[in-house]
C-alpha cells in the first residue's frame, strides 16, 4: 500500500521541528568539547610560560612567538623562523585543538603535549635551548620560584615546566565555530550553500581522513595516494619523508598526520610544506593527490564554504 501524502508531509514536518528545536544532529563529526578542569595555578602558569622568551637560548622566541592565538594559533607564515633567524624546515601547525590530535608534529613523534614541549625548547633549529639552561633561568626568577612552589610541590623542574605549559595548551579550543553551533542543534546558523559544502565534503570522501571532533588529527596518511605529489611538486626535502624518519619503516615514506581542519580558513599556507598559499589551492592538491577526481566549480566553491564555518572562537571573538 503506498504511503498518504499527508501522512508522509507531517512526518518531514515534524522531522524539521525537531531539527530546529536544538536537538544535536546524529552526524559523524562532534563537536568540540568542554575545555577540561585543570589545576588553575598550573594552567595560569603555563600562560606565562607560552609567553615567555627565556625558554629560548637567546631570549628570542616564546611559544606565542609562532603559535599567535589572535592568529589562528599559527603565523601564517611559510616557514617560522628559529632563535638564529633562519626559517624552520616544515610549516608551523595551529596549536589552538592540538590537545585533541593523536600525535604531535607534522611525522608524529611526540606522543603528548608534554613530548612536544620537551623537543622544541632543545631544537636546534627552534628554541635551541637545555633543560638545564631552562630551569636555572626561571628558579633565579622570584616571581616563578613561587608561582612554580604554588602550583607544584617540588618547584622548578624540567617536568614542571612541561606540564605547566601542556596544561594551558589543553585549555586552547577554539569552541563555538558555526559548524559546531550547526551540530548542537542550531540548523540555521549555516547557510543552504555550506549545508551542500558540508554534503559534498562527506559524498567526495574528504571525511575519510579529515573525522572525528578535530576533523583530523587522528590517523596518518600518505601524501599522494593517488598520484606523486612530490614529484609534480619538485625539489623534495628530508622532511618530505615524514613519518619514515621516525619510524625507517619504508611504508612510512611521505606519511603524515593528517591535519585538523578546524580554523583552517585562517591558518594558510597549507601542508607540511606550505606549497599552497591558499585555501582553494589546498583544495585543488588534496582532490587530484588524495582523491583521484576533479569536483566541479560548483562543488569545489560549496566545500569551500563549508570549510569557512569551521573557523572557532578565542576568548569570545571570532579567529
Amino acid at each position: 500500500m503506498s504511503p498518504n501524502p499527508a501522512f508522509a508531509l507531517a512526518v518531514f514536518v515534524l522531522a524539521i521541528c525537531l531539527t530546529a528545536s536544538g536537538a544535536p544532529l546524529d552526524e559523524p563529526l562532534k563537536p568540540l568539547p568542554a575545555v577540561p578542569q585543570q589545576n588553575p595555578l598550573r594552567v595560569e602558569l603555563g600562560r606565562q610560560l607560552f609567553n615567555e622568551t627565556r625558554l629560548s637560548v637567546n631570549n628570542s622566541l616564546s611559544c606565542a612567538s609562532c603559535h599567535r592565538l589572535e592568529g589562528g594559533g599559527a603565523d601564517n607564515k611559510p616557514f617560522s623562523i628559529g632563535f638564529n633567524g633562519q626559517p624552520l624546515a616544515i610549516n608551523t601547525p595551529s596549536v589552538f585543538n592540538a590537545t585533541l590530535n593523536f600525535r604531535q608534529f607534522w611525522n608524529g613523534r611526540a606522543d603528548t603535549l608534554e613530548t612536544q614541549v620537551h623537543e622544541v625548547v632543545q631544537s636546534p633549529s627552534e628554541m635551541g635551548s637545555n633543560w638545564e639552561h631552562v630551569v636555572q633561568t626561571l628558579s633565579t626568577d622570584p616571581t616563578y620560584k613561587t608561582a612554580f612552589a604554588n602550583a607544584y610541590p617540588d618547584g622548578v623542574t624540567m617536568n614542571n615546566v612541561q606540564n605547566a605549559l601542556a596544561s594551558y595548551e589543553r585549555t586552547l579550543l577554539s569552541s563555538n565555530s558555526r559548524f559546531d553551533q550547526y551540530l548542537q542543534g542550531n540548523t540555521d546558523i549555516l547557510t543552504l550553500e555550506e549545508k551542500y559544502g558540508y554534503q559534498r565534503f562527506k559524498d567526495y570522501g574528504c571525511i575519510s581522513c579529515h573525522q572525528g571532533v578535530n576533523i583530523g588529527g587522528n590517523m596518518f596518511q600518505k601524501f599522494g595516494v593517488m598520484g606523486d605529489y612530490f614529484q609534480a611538486r619538485g625539489n623534495p626535502t628530508e622532511t618530505d619523508l615524514g613519518r619514515y624518519l621516525v619510524t625507517k619503516d619504508e611504508e612510512d615514506r611521505n606519511v603524515f598526520k593528517v591535519p585538523s581542519l578546524r580554523n583552517v580558513a585562517v591558518t594558510g599556507p597549507y601542508f607540511h610544506d606550505a606549497s599552497a598559499k591558499t585555501l582553494e589551492e589546498a583544495v585543488d592538491v588534496m582532490f587530484k593527490f588524495q582523491l583521484g577526481r576533479v569536483p566541479s566549480a560548483d562543488d569545489k566553491a560549496l566545500i569551500i564554504q563549508f570549510l569557512k564555518t569551521l573557523t572557532g572562537e578565542w576568548e569570545g571573538k571570532p579567529l
